[in-house]
């Protein structure tokens, strides 16, 4: 089934697997629109057993909207909360999430990186970090504590208050991505470890999951709401 669920994304669902792709045909930006399609594509992928997360040639996400971050700032408050509440449903999603990443995923794209169970990555001159710092923001809450989550811990100052940005390779060792692999062999990696995830016991990994990151699911939640 394949499902053009908006011009900026679509969502297939093959044997029991989603792919949900986002192209905006420039730095694929977190943007209302962006994200709104996002969601929409999220309540079809979530009836699959596995979701698969990809971008387009050369950027997974490139971050918030930066017309907006910078030029509307009485809608800033506004994107940063839609956006934080798109990456908890993700980090919460109790169906396996695996990000394929054909590219740059900066800020809010890297924050996206860290919501995923798997992250595949591939060689190249691509880059990963939380680069707020550089830029005059400081990262909300949830950003913290996905960080917190995901990036080795003595690797986590230069990642978030010095806003290093990381080729594949180091990525991997901070912990943006998993793994790298070839950019022609990307989604066929993707593809066969949806299928090994969809082995195992859909009950039992919800459960887990859960287990594992239940506190903090709420912790973001509740931080959101009192924005």
């Amino acid at each position: 089934m394949n499902s053009p669920i908006d011009s900026l994304v679509t969502c297939t669902i093959t044997d029991g697997i989603a792919t949900i792709a986002l192209d905006d045909g420039k730095a694929n930006a977190f943007g209302f629109d962006m994200m709104a399609a996002f969601n929409v594509a999220l309540d079809e992928a979530e009836k699959a057993d596995v979701i698969i997360i990809t971008g387009r040639e050369k950027v997974t996400c490139a971050g918030f909207d930066l017309k907006v971050m910078r030029g509307d700032p009485e809608r800033v408050m506004e994107m940063v909360t839609t956006g934080g509440n798109l990456l908890v449903r993700l980090f919460a999603c109790p169906k396996p999430v695996l990000i394929a990443s054909t590219g740059h995923g900066i800020a809010a794209g890297a924050l996206l990186m860290l919501t995923a169970d798997i992250r595949i990555g591939i060689t190249g001159e691509a880059r990963y970090g939380l680069n707020e710092t550089a830029i005059g923001m400081v990262l909300p809450s949830f950003g913290i504590d996905l960080a917190k989550f995901k990036i080795a811990p003595h690797r986590l100052d230069h990642v978030v208050s010095v806003a290093t940005l990381y080729a594949p390779e180091e990525a991997v060792e901070v912990g943006f991505l998993d793994r790298l692999v070839d950019a022609d062999k990307l989604m066929d990696e993707a593809i066969t470890t949806a299928k090994t995830l969809q082995e195992l016991s859909g009950k039992a990994f919800a459960s887990n999951k859960k287990l594992i990151r239940g506190a903090i699911t709420e912790k973001m939640t509740a931080d959101l709401k009192n924005n």
